[in-house]
């Protein structure tokens, strides 16, 4: 799977995300690493630097400063789901390794 040049927002996440609708992540891959720079709602600037396994699935890292001007960092899986229009929808797993290092789960979708 190849993620090169796709743009994504979340549909869904829970309470303890900083993502919301209005979060914009712009996806480069090179190979089997993967790359993206976000920002929106609640997220100043974010990063996040990852590795595509053969099935899609993102094994990744990020960190971002929020509107608080706070530094956070995690982890995260995201598995890959194709639409019935071909797009993708990816089923994410996080944990925050700052902050109170609560888990959440996320849904983004390709735009």
């Amino acid at each position: 799977m190849n993620y090169d040049g796709k743009i994504f927002k979340p549909i869904k996440t829970t309470k303890n995300s900083e993502t919301s609708n209005d979060t914009t992540f712009e996806y480069k891959q090179n190979g089997n690493i993967l790359t993206s720079n976000y920002s929106g709602g609640n997220i100043k600037i974010g990063h996040l630097i990852g590795v595509v396994l053969e099935d899609g699935t993102i094994n990744m890292r990020y960190h971002q400063v929020n509107l608080k001007g706070e530094l956070m960092t995690g982890i995260c899986i995201s598995k890959p789901e194709i639409l019935p229009n071909g797009k993708i929808r990816l089923h994410e797993k996080w944990k925050w390794t700052s902050g109170d290092k609560s888990e959440g789960e996320s849904i983004i979708e390709e735009q």
